[in-house]
C-alpha cells in the first residue's frame, strides 16, 4: 500500500444490496483517482463485492489470534486469506484488544501476508503499537469517532511524531471524525498519510459525490 490512501469502512451500518451500492461507488472513484483505497464490510458480503469490483483493498474489519481447530465463533486468518482479503483491521475502539491479543494477532498476520490496520487512541498508545511494527496505524481519539468533529493539530503531530520516532515506514492515518474533503486536506497537511471515514460518508445524501470529495482530496497529496 502507498501514500496517499484512504479507507472507506461501513462498520455495520450497511449489508447486502447497500454494501455492494458503496462498493461499486467506491471502486469507480478509486479508479478515478488511481490511489489505493482500503474497503471494509461483513465477511459474508465480500464474496459479491469482490466479483463485482475490483480497484479496492478488500479489508476485514476483525480477526483472531487463531489457527485451525477450535474456535468457534472466532475468525479464522487463513480463511481471510484463503478467500482473497488483503487487510484486516485491528484494535479499532469498537473491537478492543490487549497488546497480547494484539501481538499475537499482528504475527498470523504477517506470516500471511496480511496487511495489518491498527488503531490508537492516544500519543503513548500509538507509540507502544509502533513497536509491533504494523503496516499502517489509524490514530483517533475514542471520544471523537462518528462526530464529526477532527482531532486537534496537536494530537495529530504529537501521534505523527510518536509513530515516526519508532518506525517510519508505517504509514499513518488520521480519520477521527474526518467528514469532508476540507477535513481529509486538514490532516493530511499536518504530516498524515491518509485518511478516511463512515458516518462522514454513509450520512451523506449523495455517497458518490462524497467519495469523489474525500478521495480526490486525498488524491490531491499523490506524486505518483
Amino acid at each position: 500500500m502507498k501514500k496517499p490512501f484512504f479507507i472507506v469502512n461501513p462498520k455495520s451500518y450497511l449489508y447486502g444490496t447497500e454494501i455492494l451500492k458503496l462498493a461499486r461507488l467506491t471502486d469507480k472513484v478509486a479508479a478515478k483517482y488511481n490511489i489505493d483505497v482500503m474497503f471494509t464490510a461483513k465477511l459474508i458480503d465480500f464474496p459479491e463485492i469482490m466479483a463485482n469490483t475490483s480497484h479496492l483493498i478488500y479489508t476485514a474489519q476483525h480477526m483472531d489470534a487463531l489457527t485451525p481447530g477450535r474456535g468457534m465463533g472466532k475468525v479464522l486468518p487463513v480463511a481471510l486469506k484463503n478467500r482473497g482479503i488483503q487487510a484486516v483491521v485491528l484494535n479499532h475502539a469498537e473491537h478492543p484488544l490487549t497488546l497480547a491479543q494484539l501481538d499475537a494477532s499482528m504475527v498470523l498476520a504477517k506470516d500471511l501476508g496480511l496487511m495489518t490496520i491498527v488503531c490508537s487512541d492516544t500519543v503513548a498508545q500509538s507509540r507502544a503499537i509502533a513497536e509491533l511494527h504494523p503496516t499502517a496505524m489509524i490514530c483517533e481519539p475514542t471520544s471523537l469517532i462518528g462526530t464529526g468533529s477532527t482531532s486537534n493539530d496537536q494530537y495529530i503531530k504529537d501521534t505523527d511524531a510518536a509513530i515516526r520516532s519508532v518506525d517510519p515506514a508505517i504509514l499513518i492515518m488520521q480519520a477521527a471524525g474526518v467528514s469532508s474533503g476540507e477535513d481529509v486536506k486538514k490532516v493530511m497537511a499536518l504530516g498524515a498519510d491518509g485518511s478516511g471515514a463512515t458516518s462522514g460518508i454513509i450520512k451523506a445524501p449523495d455517497w458518490e459525490s462524497k467519495l469523489d470529495e474525500m478521495i480526490g482530496a486525498a488524491a490531491q497529496f499523490s506524486t505518483r
